[in-house]
């Protein structure tokens, strides 16, 4: 077993100490290293701004570039096309703003009712505001499955652009975004990927899978609140950027609005880092055991509903889960009275809860600080309840 709990102070420390915190698709806990690092560039004096003639603002152009850098190791993506916004929300308005400058009446665009919001409702404003349509590729809400074919069925000539996750919050399937870019792409269309879910849990090839954008967000995986996408190198400086007139014209910098956080910038880098260090295919091998547990134990309880994938098959270690004749709501409760953390609602993941035929549901996710001990502890709860 992986044992990284004293690397999380916030697990280990203070009001919080004893939590079992399985609320960590909507925020991890944030390891040692990105915590002191926000201290150590807070305290060195290279808090300035980029391009200057000085020492300090050579320091922040320097620590940009280094982020850069990390992330494109941790996605396998060229790092002078990585941007950073307050959030992937942020970052996918921005761009797909940007986006609707082109989109004309009669375009297409493609969503799936497994994504998060924030990779559909951008889509529907801006085909709102263009004319453009928004067609729906459908997942089997009995598997918890979106195959390929339910979104390449619906690629037309009229095709522009498709957004997929590259793993539900919600659910935690998987979807074969490889395949789907590739098709969507031999038929002219172009594909941004929702990979906040993903990133934290396998190792991400951004190369290999082809796609044109790609989004995640360090504050899920143990680091700041912050949003980092990669656009290709030649649509970044083709699209349209809503910017203030001296921003750049070309690179990252015509989307990030403003000054950025640079301890945020030095918290982000080292999260990365630790990802790296660790190794993906560790975390991901220390996590589906965990997963197994947890999802194993609920499905024995012939109470408890688990929606989506009942199997450790090409899925992030999220769940979704009601008992019957409790609501969501109280059953987080009643797990938060034994300081045990999970989300209950429907997590922004709107088109999910609909296909699935349920308002919300608990929602618990597995994170690298967790233990046999806090799985146990979750399904003692269930049960007794």
């Amino acid at each position: 077993m992986l044992d990284l709990r004293h690397r999380f102070p916030a697990i280990t420390e203070g009001v919080h100490h004893g939590w079992a915190r399985f609320d960590g698709p909507a925020g991890t806990q944030v390891i040692d290293s990105a915590i002191e690092a926000t201290s150590a560039w807070q305290r060195s004096g290279n808090n300035a701004n980029s391009h200057g003639s000085f020492a300090a603002a050579e320091a922040c152009d320097a620590l940009f570039e280094q982020v850069q850098g990390t992330i494109g190791r941790l996605l396998n993506v060229s790092p002078s096309s990585v941007m950073f916004g307050p959030s992937t929300t942020a970052n996918v308005f921005s761009i797909t703003r940007a986006i609707g400058h082109d989109l004309r009446p009669g375009d297409e665009i493609i969503c799936t009712q497994l994504d998060h919001d924030s990779n559909v409702s951008p889509w529907l404003l801006v085909a709102e505001d263009t004319g453009a349509t928004v067609r729906f590729a459908e997942f089997d809400a009995a598997t918890g499955r979106l195959h390929p074919e339910a979104v390449t069925k619906l690629l037309t000539d009229r095709t522009r652009w498709v957004a997929v996750t590259g793993a539900s919050n919600a659910i935690g399937t998987m979807p074969d975004i490889t395949t789907i870019t590739a098709a969507a792409h031999a038929a002219g269309a172009k594909v941004m990927v929702d990979g906040v879910h993903l990133t934290p849990h396998a190792p991400v090839d951004v190369t290999s899978i082809g796609c044109d954008v790609y989004s995640t967000s360090s504050y899920k995986w143990y680091g700041p609140h912050a949003g980092a996408t990669w656009v290709e190198p030649v649509l970044l400086d083709q699209l349209h950027a809503y910017k203030v007139r001296p921003a750049p014209d070309t690179g990252p910098g015509r989307f990030m609005l403003g000054t950025p956080s640079y301890e945020g910038f030095a918290a982000i880098d080292a999260a990365a880092q630790f990802l790296l260090d660790t190794g993906m295919d560790v975390i991901q091998a220390h996590e589906r055991q965990l997963f197994w547990r947890l999802l194993d134990g609920l499905l024995s309880d012939d109470r408890v509903t688990v929606y989506g994938p009942h199997d450790l098959v090409d899925r992030a270690p999220t769940l979704a889960f009601n008992v019957a004749g409790h609501s969501p709501e109280s059953v987080a409760r009643r797990l938060a009275a034994e300081r045990i953390a999970v989300w209950d609602g429907h997590y922004y993941a709107l088109e999910a809860m609909a296909a699935l035929g349920i308002e919300g549901a608990v929602r618990a996710g597995i994170a690298v600080y967790l233990t046999n001990d806090d799985v146990d502890r979750l399904l003692d709860v269930v049960h007794r309840i």
